[in-house]
């Protein structure tokens, strides 16, 4: 089986030496690592002709956003499974990919999700906050419940079949797409009960309340689109609870 992991970057020097080294330390060897850059002007650049020979694509050109630099890393990859690791964001064992691949070989499944730790952006040993996804069932997302983005792993073909990111947002295209793919397409889903990724704090949709509001804005969004019913929890409760949530 072979997995693409994409890394998109922009001005990412600051943490995107730990990002890469998480990647290609990993024990399974068949991988295709795509970092698509939007033209940096800090050291990124520099530090990705470091590894080049481990980068098996690089696409450096100016984007339309986080979501745009995304599909074009998913129009890249030819691997068999598609996994997404932000510049600010590594893997925490050098055996995650194959914990992943023995999943996918085991459930047959279309994609694997897994735990997350959130860490302090300049002390990464230090655990901040953990999510822990827990299994899924047909009213997991009607609860509120997604996986953490990060680590969601996914077979190429359903981007194929049902699409890749919508570009219409800002903050929650990655939770439109797992609605999409998870809840209304039905895909077979498994669940890795491991933490996988640490991700550190500050990212696009959690720092500041203005932009919890309207990331949870566009998760009504995401329901209305798919023509899905969410319930009042989802609506209400929920932005609610994430706004006043600080990790």
């Amino acid at each position: 089986m072979k997995i693409s992991i994409i890394t998109i970057t922009f001005n990412s020097a600051a943490t995107l030496e730990q990002t890469i080294l998480s990647v290609i330390g990993q024990t399974y060897k068949n991988v295709e690592y795509i970092v698509v850059d939007a033209r940096s002007t800090d050291d990124t650049l520099k530090i990705t002709e470091k590894y080049k020979s481990n980068i098996s694509k690089l696409l450096s050109e100016k984007d339309e956003g986080l979501y745009h630099a995304l599909n074009k890393g998913i129009e890249l990859a030819t691997g068999d499974v598609v996994g997404i690791l932000h510049s600010d964001d590594f893997y925490i064992t050098k055996d995650v990919i194959q914990n992943y691949v023995a999943v996918f070989e085991k459930e047959k499944c279309d994609a694997v999700y897994a735990d997350l730790f959130y860490v302090d952006k300049d002390n990464t040993d230090k655990i901040l906050r953990k999510w822990k996804s827990g299994n899924y069932n047909e009213t997991s997302f009607k609860n509120g419940w997604m996986p953490p983005h990060p680590t969601f792993f996914v077979k190429r073909e359903m981007y194929q079949n049902f699409g890749k990111f919508n570009t219409e947002f800002k903050t929650a295209a990655d939770y439109e797409l797992m609605l999409r793919f998870i809840l209304k397409n039905k895909i077979k889903i498994a669940y890795l009960p491991q933490f996988t990724v640490k991700m550190r704090i500050g990212g696009k949709s959690n720092v500041t309340v203005k932009n919890r509001v309207n990331a949870n804005l566009e998760d009504r969004k995401a329901w209305e689109i798919n023509g899905l019913k969410p319930r009042f929890y989802t609506l209400f409760l929920k932005p609610l609870r994430k706004i006043f949530q600080f990790f």
